[in-house]
């Protein structure tokens, strides 16, 4: 694993909690890039399910850009319709591609000693109901057994347990970066949200409705009792998108950009991190004919 990061200047060292959320945790991409800008560092990272992939991506190489460019190619024809990635039960969830591939042609073969940064991902134990924090050994393989959504994904064998989505435990892991040694914790929530259920109680017949919002209200008294143990949580206007819409992922981005954006100037208060002194003319003027 690698080293724990020293607090340097009395500033904070910053842990980044990223919450499960299908195609809605793409919105953690641009949480990154808008702390990226703000020349605010990250410390720590822990993920669950899709925070545990776009945290995982960025721990190990610390370049952001490269998976957002590759969630920006994605097409509406590319995905799968829900039913159909239910049917298969194989974890494809773009046409033509297998997703566990991908995600190890990403990776790379990263172990998480090659990581730069401390990553933590949260996976659960089929069989004890228990949290499974993976911190050792391949990051594509605690990535995707972090991410197996039972309907979708086959369960995960590591060692002698067998691991589904960390959501079923832990969806927004707040308090394992905390134990990582952050002294400040972000914890972007993208999907635990309470939902009113009564039209659903009340329609007949309505059950598939019934289930996917009872299984939203289990995740949001999950992340209620974590969450407590952050410093700040942001929570980009994303619930409107569908877990597999990842063709909206310019518009997911950008929303998990403005709300860290929004929230800057709390974030540096606290973590004690000052505004950054306005650029100068000559500077502008370097960024332009550097192409950033």
């Amino acid at each position: 694993m690698a080293e724990k990061i020293s607090n340097q200047g009395g500033r904070k060292k910053i842990g980044l909690a990223l919450g499960g959320g299908g195609a809605k945790g793409l919105a953690h991409i641009g949480v990154i890039k808008a702390l990226e800008e703000a020349k605010i560092p990250i410390d720590f990272v822990a993920g669950t399910s899709m925070g545990s992939l776009v945290g995982g991506w960025y721990a190990a190489t610390r370049n952001i850009k490269f998976l957002e460019n590759i969630f920006l190619k994605v097409e509406k024809d590319n995905v799968l319709a829900e039913e159909e990635a239910r049917r298969h039960n194989d974890g494809n969830l773009f046409k033509g591609k297998n997703f566990a591939a991908l995600l190890e042609k990403l990776m790379d073969g990263k172990t998480f000693e090659q990581c730069e940064l401390p990553f933590q991902a949260v996976a659960t134990n089929v069989e004890t109901g228990q949290e499974v924090d993976i911190n050792e050994g391949s990051v594509a393989e605690a990535v995707k057994a972090s991410v197996a959504l039972p309907i979708v994904f086959q369960p995960v064998k590591r060692g002698e347990e067998l691991l589904v989505d960390g959501v079923f435990c832990n969806p927004v892991p707040a308090d394992v970066v905390r134990e990582m040694g952050a002294d400040f914790v972000i914890a972007v929530d993208v999907s635990s949200r309470w939902i009113n259920m009564t039209k659903e109680l009340v329609t007949p017949g309505n059950m598939e409705a019934l289930i996917r919002h009872s299984y939203l209200a289990i995740e949001y008294q999950l992340a209620r009792k974590v969450l407590k143990q952050a410093d700040i949580v942001l929570r980009p206007p994303v619930m409107t998108y569908d877990w597999l819409e990842f063709f909206r992922a310019d518009e997911i981005i950008k929303a998990g950009y403005r709300e860290t954006k929004a929230n800057l100037a709390e974030i540096r208060e606290k973590a004690g991190y000052p505004k950054q002194a306005p650029k100068t003319i000559a500077a502008k003027i370097s960024e332009i004919l550097s192409g950033n």
